[in-house]
């Protein structure tokens, strides 16, 4: 019994399609081609490629493979917007928009063909009606936001420790960072999330950390859980998670282009 694990995407198609290799390298050590993969959601936003890895996830279920995939808030700000011109969420500092390069939104619509400029919401929300396929509105709209395996939950954020799964809401399990990331008590389970973004990926002894900053660019992590093993799937074979601790966690350090 196993069950693997992929961090934030944020529109890097190779990233996505390298953390697979990774996976398939280590189902054919082990000899099992069958084992679930979860997607912690972030297909969109930041990176190149959005639309491709839209498209890559969604002819991948099409033809049976044993994906999972969930819903990120970045996914939620793309179809939010290209549905009813949906710029701003309560979550986000006021002065960022969807369209705001930190946000990323930009990026996203670039990859279907729309120029964007900031605030100008009306144009690139009316290039968006014919860019977009409905296909891909409605694949993201539909996926859950949450998978239960075993002893763990995957989710894209976290959950409101105390809250049961049931009475969980989307903004908590799609945003929640205040109250959960320094939350170091017991929970009904291993929690597996990202959109947090840490420099390694990190156990904190209730909930692991995957999402490694691919937004930021940096690679896109994989793990494989096995019982109560978990381990990073790397080129060369498995590794031990980072152990962190949630009172004083590690400062996440965006990646530095290298000066010309």
């Amino acid at each position: 019994m196993r069950i693997y694990a992929i961090g934030d995407i944020h529109g890097h198609i190779l990233e996505l399609k390298a953390a697979h290799a990774r996976i398939k390298a280590d189902m054919e050590r082990v000899g099992d081609t069958t084992a679930k993969i979860v997607h912690l959601g972030d297909y969109t936003d930041r990176g190149p490629a959005s639309r491709e890895v839209i498209e890559y996830m969604m002819d991948g279920m099409e033809r049976g493979e044993p994906w999972i995939a969930l819903r990120g808030n970045h996914d939620r700000l793309f179809t939010r917007f290209v549905r009813d011109m949906t710029a701003f969420d309560d979550n986000m500092p006021p002065e960022l928009s969807f369209l705001n390069p930190r946000i990323g939104g930009n990026t996203t619509l670039a990859s279907y063909g729309v120029t964007t400029v900031d605030y100008e919401f009306e144009a690139a929300f009316e290039a968006a009606q014919t860019a977009i396929p409905k296909a891909h509105l409605d694949f993201i709209e539909g996926l859950p936001l949450y998978y239960e395996w075993d002893k763990y939950l995957f989710v894209h954020a976290g959950v409101k420790p105390g809250v049961p799964l049931a009475e969980q809401t989307e903004e908590d399990l799609m945003w929640i960072r205040k109250g959960w990331l320094d939350f170091d008590g017991d929970l009904p389970w291993m929690v597996v999330h990202g959109h947090t973004a840490v420099n390694l990926p990190s156990h904190y002894g209730n909930r692991i950390d995957i999402d490694t900053g691919a937004g930021y660019g940096w690679p896109v992590t994989a793990i494989v859980i096995e019982g109560d093993s978990q381990e990073v799937v790397t080129d060369t074979g498995r590794a031990p998670l980072t152990p962190a601790d949630p009172k004083n966690p590690a400062p996440f350090v965006k990646k530095v282009k290298p000066t010309k």
